[in-house]
């Protein structure tokens, strides 16, 4: 990214986290926030859902909240994701949900096991129940290899066509990690990564960053497996539009996967083209970490905001 977008992005985070800051958006910044999140209750992710599939969109449900650090309220967010499913399932629809493990436990030791761990095979659980789908989120890197580790685990015992996670292009170590998982044939999220990541860990040029993003696209494609596109760079989604035809891929190989309320023009588009298309759907009260990484993200965003604050 340019040095003023790197700029940006680092001084948005810090000022976001910053508790005065928080407290003053998180108390007048609902009205905001409903731009990128569909509502605090499963029921209006569910409408949000049902909404978007008139245009050919699928829905991907994240009860927004991370990074717990006590067992109650891992176990409360544990409970309304899976309230959360049966609440799809009575719907008469297909429960496709993201989860974040830092929210319902992850590094917890309960009796001698990760809370986390027993938390999202509950999960997983019951989506394989219903003939559905989860999606463990990736956050920052100190998680990557315990994230993974489990989605290992999860594949082996629920099948890949239950449960998938999250890679991050903009992380040194992906490319590598991503090869280590083929043995599995996985269900891969494919991200740029929006965490405030040190350079010794993360790429920080945007060009570098978009090339790492198209070879893990292009070579988990190219492996035969599931890949999900998660970009609103529309150079990136032509280019892998073009990538499938030069290579004979089949459109039900991978989908494209976007964000709630940004560019559902595009989503659109994309659907009647007859791509299959997906909408990340956040939903919840614990909003605001979420919120404020979008915002992030683009400084056009913090135009959005600016105007709804006047």
């Amino acid at each position: 990214m340019s040095q003023f977008d790197q700029l940006y992005r680092q001084v948005a985070l810090s000022v976001a986290t910053h508790p005065v800051v928080e407290k003053v958006v998180s108390k007048q910044g609902w009205a905001l926030a409903q731009r990128f999140v569909s509502g605090e209750s499963a029921e209006d992710a569910i409408e949000a859902i049902k909404r978007l599939e008139q245009s050919g969109i699928l829905g991907n449900l994240d009860l927004l909240g991370e990074f717990v650090t006590t067992p109650e309220p891992a176990n409360q967010n544990t409970e309304l994701i899976l309230q959360a499913m049966d609440k799809v399932h009575a719907a008469g629809l297909t429960p496709y949900n993201s989860i974040k493990l830092s929210s319902i436990g992850q590094g917890q030791q309960i009796g001698g096991q990760d809370l986390g761990d027993v938390n999202a095979r509950r999960i997983v659980a019951r989506a394989k129940q219903y003939g559905g789908f989860v999606n463990l989120d990736m956050e920052d890197h100190p998680r990557v290899d315990e994230t993974l580790r489990l989605f290992r685990e999860l594949v082996q015992e629920f099948g890949n066509q239950h449960v998938g996670t999250v890679l991050q292009a903009y992380l040194h170590r992906t490319e590598e990690d991503r090869r280590s998982l083929d043995d599995l044939k996985p269900n891969l999220r494919i991200v740029k990564g929006a965490y405030l990541e040190p350079e010794s860990v993360a790429m920080q040029d945007k060009a570098e960053i978009d090339a790492a993003y198209r070879r893990l696209v292009y070579e988990h494609l190219q492996a035969g497996n599931y890949c999900n596109v998660a970009t609103h760079d529309h150079n990136i989604i032509y280019d892998v539009m073009h990538f499938e035809l030069a290579h004979g891929i089949p459109k039900s190989q991978f989908e494209f996967q976007l964000l709630y309320g940004i560019r559902e023009d595009l989503q659109r588009e994309l659907a009647a083209q007859g791509y299959t298309v997906r909408s990340y759907i956040p939903f919840g009260k614990e909003w605001y970490g979420y919120y404020s990484r979008r915002i992030a993200e683009r400084p056009k965003n913090v135009l959005f905001v600016l105007r709804g604050l006047i």
